[in-house]
């Protein structure tokens, strides 16, 4: 079997999207459009990656860390066949050559193989599409029997054949020595003055090879994007497909259309999902998981029976068994909750390690911090971990109970079973079972005159 390497072409400016940032860079899904059409190559074993840049290509270069592909460079812009020549140094001539695009990002691995598993020296894979509205593509011309002769581009088509419907996605294999031996013969004799490669099409008929057409389960598949209303329309086609998938995993979702999976979403079984939650990076729920409205959650796991109340924003933590979590919490990396663990309104936590049944209820900072079992945080207790330069641990054994208000000044340990009493700053360790108070004493003044007001 001949090795597959896939040449992505990437170096157009996209001058459609009124932006400084390349084309292939912007995103769908929170990542860039290139990026998507990298990692599938990947996912079908190509041998190798050829990324061809030109526009801000040491932009596309910082923005796409990774050992594993060959940039080339397109220093003049020529169009498609011109772009797939300059990766032809890199191609052994015994493999198969996929050509992708760089913002036709949504392409699946499957519909790819596919293509991809046609290709010999007597057989060309071409990927079509049927098109409504065929505006702006390329026809693919056909002859009595049905068989693809060639393919003309719009500005080049007749008026009989701009009603063609089925339409040149431009994604196609073929061998790289047919490749070596077709693209230095191209001409740029058309409407744009540039190399297409489509026209290899009708030299692989001429040479007697056959086309092979295969389309794709469905045309967002090979939607590129040459504007930002185009990006937006790839988005929610992504989104709803992401939504169907996780109905059909055991979601319900509380309106489909607002759910925003930006990364990799997995999931248990019962999982309830209310409106506009967004998942970046790496999420894992578990069965029973209970997500209100108008949450974030980052490269997370989130174990069986949890819930998660409205507007919580949970960076790379881990949330335990049956945990509460919220309304308005934020839990910020580093934060491992244990089972029946409860972090309430307006409380954030960074690096905390909280243990089983403890909470954290209302109003309260807790960073770089160990809690033992059943410890219970009053209202207004905030950890003071930082002292300008160096971050500092604060230690609450089982069972510690910390009053309303209170100020742990780290490094700080109070062992298990005791007590803070309500307003303290506490800056030395307390011994277990005592009771640490530590605030001014009260007083009071009879017959207290208030200030007048001036005149």
């Amino acid at each position: 079997m001949s090795p597959l390497h896939v040449v992505i072409l990437a170096a157009g400016q996209g001058s459609r999207m009124k932006s400084a940032l390349p084309k292939v860079l912007h995103s769908v899904a929170g990542r860039p459009m290139l990026h998507h059409v990298i990692d599938t190559a990947r996912q079908i074993g190509a041998a190798g990656i050829h990324t061809v840049i030109g526009h801000g290509a040491d932009h596309v270069r910082a923005a796409t860390p990774a050992n594993d592909l060959d940039w080339v460079l397109q220093e003049q812009q020529l169009g498609t066949g011109h772009a797939v020549a300059q990766a032809l140094p890199q191609l052994p001539d015994n493999a198969a050559v996929l050509v992708l695009y760089g913002d036709v990002p949504l392409t699946t691995a499957d519909t790819l193989r596919d293509l991809a598993g046609v290709v010999d020296q007597d057989t060309l894979g071409l990927l079509t599409v049927t098109l409504d509205n065929p505006d702006g593509y390329g026809r693919i011309l056909r002859d009595a029997a049905g068989k693809v002769t060639a393919i003309v581009e719009q500005k080049d088509a007749s008026e009989a054949q701009k009603q063609i419907h089925e339409v040149n996605t431009g994604i196609l294999a073929v061998s790289a020595g047919h490749l070596k031996e077709w693209l230095p013969a191209l001409s740029n004799s058309n409407a744009q003055g540039e190399y297409y490669l489509t026209d290899i099409i009708a030299m692989a008929v001429s040479h007697g090879l056959d086309i092979s057409v295969a389309q794709p389960g469905d045309a967002f598949e090979v939607q590129g994007v040459n504007n930002r209303i185009q990006l937006a329309q790839l988005e929610r086609w992504f989104q709803r497909r992401e939504a169907d998938r996780l109905m059909t995993e055991g979601a319900t979702l509380a309106d489909p259309a607002r759910i925003d999976v930006r990364g990799e979403l997995t999931i248990g079984s019962d999982i309830l999902i209310d409106v506009n939650v967004v998942f970046e990076g790496r999420v894992e729920l578990g069965s029973r998981v209970s997500i209100g409205p108008n949450c974030v959650i980052r490269d997370t796991r989130i174990a069986e029976g949890a819930v998660i109340h409205a507007n919580s924003v949970i960076d790379g933590a881990e949330v335990g068994s049956d945990a509460q979590i919220g309304p308005f919490a934020r839990l910020r990396p580093g934060t491992r909750l244990a089972a029946n663990t409860k972090v309430g309104n307006f409380v954030e936590t960074k690096k905390a390690v909280v243990g089983e049944g403890s909470k954290i209820n209302h109003l309260s900072y807790v960073g770089d911090a160990t809690l033992g079992r059943d410890v219970n945080v009053g209202a207004g207790t905030i950890t003071c971990n930082y002292d300008g330069v160096n971050k500092f641990q604060t230690v609450l054994e089982d069972g510690v109970f910390v009053g309303s208000n209170t100020s742990l000044v780290a490094p700080v340990t109070v062992a298990a079973g005791a007590t803070i009493g309500a307003g303290s700053t506490i800056t030395r360790d307390v011994a277990a079972e005592e009771l640490a108070v530590a605030r001014g004493r009260q007083r009071n003044i009879p017959d207290w005159p208030r200030p007048p007001k001036a005149e």
